[in-house]
């Protein structure tokens, strides 16, 4: 068992018996609109250490969007076995580069 499915595990543990003074308890008990937002905090606080340039805070705040995005995924009742099999269906795709279309903004 990996890092992720480990806190995952733990995630659901909390989550099927919140224990008092549990932050993962906390999250699951303010519910959906509480954790998009710490998800989108996170999400904005990887980007500006990643912009600061120090591995070593990027390497935290990236720990801290992935924790907030498993406690989404348990929310959702997403497992994580059904992320890591859509990471293994895009990982056998070869030239999946995107076409974006051309806007001709004169029409």
């Amino acid at each position: 068992m990996n890092a992720m499915e480990k806190l995952y595990q733990v995630i659901l543990e909390r989550k099927a018996s919140a224990q008092e003074g549990s932050y993962t308890g906390y999250l699951f008990e303010q519910g959906l609109d509480k954790i998009l937002k710490k998800c989108a905090e996170e999400c904005g606080e990887v980007i500006i250490a990643a912009k600061n340039g120090k591995a070593e805070d990027t390497i935290g705040e990236i720990s801290d969007l992935l924790y907030h995005l498993t406690v989404l995924m348990a929310n959702e009742g997403i497992a994580w076995e059904q992320v890591e099999a859509e990471l293994e269906r895009r990982a056998q795709k070869l030239g999946n580069l995107k076409k974006f279309h051309q806007v001709d903004k004169d029409t």
